[in-house]
């Protein structure tokens, strides 16, 4: 159950002004547009005074936030990525005294859609099915989508500009006299209702690069290598590019942990970033700067991304906003040392 210094955290007043405004002190003056906003959400998350006597400060279901992942806990430590989106969520939530419930894993064989409609709103991070979001809809409408890419306006949606990221880095490359240019990624999946993976090629960034070489006619040099997401993976289809003839002059690399094999690959044979090749990667985790050479790579604000969703879920539980929207996020393309 929300108490007043949740109200007045939701509303942006103090809890003593909530507190008059509840109990309508007539001796208290204050824009007629705040009070009634105080009341309006009060009203919106079932405020009650006797739920909320002195020392209870519980925030109830009505004032959480259920959060559902597609990942497993391995996956999420193996890409920074999620964790800031995360985190971010985290973060926000809690400045704004929202309680965040990580109700289940999509990846999860039982899972209790039920206990989504107690929620005040709902946020998924990653590719869901279909099936999986309408399953989720059945019990709560409240859903906002994070790092998703569907193709239906019924939804909130957060996601990121890779699609144009890429075609910038293949603009860059392509200034720098870059013709022959192969592309190392992973494989896109989507996660069921019922927790089953399926997996498939057209993954953004690999079909944006490959649109591309289609639209500069170099599809003689379009080679597009996907596995799974692994360092060791990186280092693998690496190892295939480098023995094409004639050999790539650049790469771009879907993610920073599989630069580390991509970059492994390149050593082994001897060869020089960027004298040699040059690699563009995504992510910009910490490490992308202290390899050697500094990595090139495109940094999306993660965290930004989770407290952005936490205030479209915040706008949802009040009500303020009932039309769906998408909110595509501007990354930033930092070009270090393993370009020429």
């Amino acid at each position: 159950m929300a108490s007043i210094r949740d109200i007045a955290k939701m509303a942006g007043v103090s809890a003593a002004s909530v507190s008059r405004i509840l109990n309508n002190d007539q001796t208290f003056s204050i824009n007629e547009h705040t009070r009634q906003r105080v009341i309006e959400i009060a009203n919106q998350v079932n405020y009650s005074k006797e739920k909320n006597k002195r020392g209870s400060r519980n925030t109830g279901d009505d004032l959480a936030i259920a959060l559902i992942v597609r990942h497993s806990a391995e996956s999420e430590l193996d890409d920074p990525y999620f964790q800031h989106i995360r985190q971010g969520i985290e973060k926000e939530a809690a400045k704004w005294r929202l309680k965040v419930v990580r109700v289940f894993r999509m990846r999860d064989k039982q899972k209790d859609w039920q206990q989504l409609q107690k929620y005040g709103a709902v946020i998924m991070i990653g590719e869901m099915t279909t099936d999986a979001l309408e399953e989720v809809m059945k019990y709560n409408q409240k859903l906002i989508l994070v790092d998703n890419y569907q193709n239906d306006a019924q939804y909130d949606c957060i996601r990121t500009d890779f699609a144009s990221k890429t075609f910038e880095i293949l603009d860059t490359l392509y200034a720098k006299g870059h013709r022959n240019i192969a592309f190392i990624g992973g494989i896109a999946s989507k996660v069921d209702k019922d927790g089953e993976v399926h997996f498939y090629k057209e993954e953004v960034r690999a079909e944006q690069y490959r649109q591309w070489m289609k639209l500069k006619d170099l599809e003689q040099f379009s080679h597009s290598f996907q596995k799974d997401w692994s360092p060791e993976s990186g280092l693998q289809m690496a190892e295939e590019m480098l023995a094409l003839n004639p050999r790539p002059t650049a790469v771009v690399v879907a993610s920073d942990p599989m630069s580390v094999g991509v970059y492994r690959a390149i050593n082994v044979r001897g060869l020089r970033i960027p004298e040699d090749i040059s690699v563009i990667s995504f992510d910009d985790i910490e490490m992308a700067r202290y390899m050697n050479p500094a990595l090139s790579s495109v940094r999306m604000e993660a965290q930004e991304m989770g407290r952005l969703a936490v205030n479209m879920a915040k706008e949802r539980i009040l009500e303020t906003r009932t039309m769906p929207i998408t909110v595509i996020c501007a990354s930033q393309l930092i070009i270090r040392e393993s370009v020429d």
